[in-house]
């Protein structure tokens, strides 16, 4: 199973890509910790990074139990950083 998870632009920035693809996970919070660790030595701002974004799977919201929402095969896990203005 191949799952995709699309970084924010300051992620990506950081580790050099927008999307890491990704083989096995079968659970958001388990699809987080594998693109967590592409990161490496960079991982605690991985972690202030992840803190302030939201989570989406296919485009819908899954902030609250994120950690066990099921995926499917080639579903996308897309972190989405919060915005305002006016």
């Amino acid at each position: 199973m191949t799952v995709t998870v699309e970084l924010t632009y300051d992620m990506a920035k950081l580790l050099g890509t927008r999307a890491i693809p990704l083989e096995g996970p079968r659970t958001v919070g388990e699809a987080l910790r594998a693109a967590r660790d592409r990161f490496g030595d960079q991982g605690a701002a991985y972690d202030r990074m992840a803190e302030v974004a939201a989570v989406a799977v296919n485009g819908v919201l899954v902030a609250h139990r994120r950690e066990g929402v099921r995926l499917a095969d080639g579903d996308r896990v897309t972190f989405v950083k919060t915005a305002a203005g006016g």
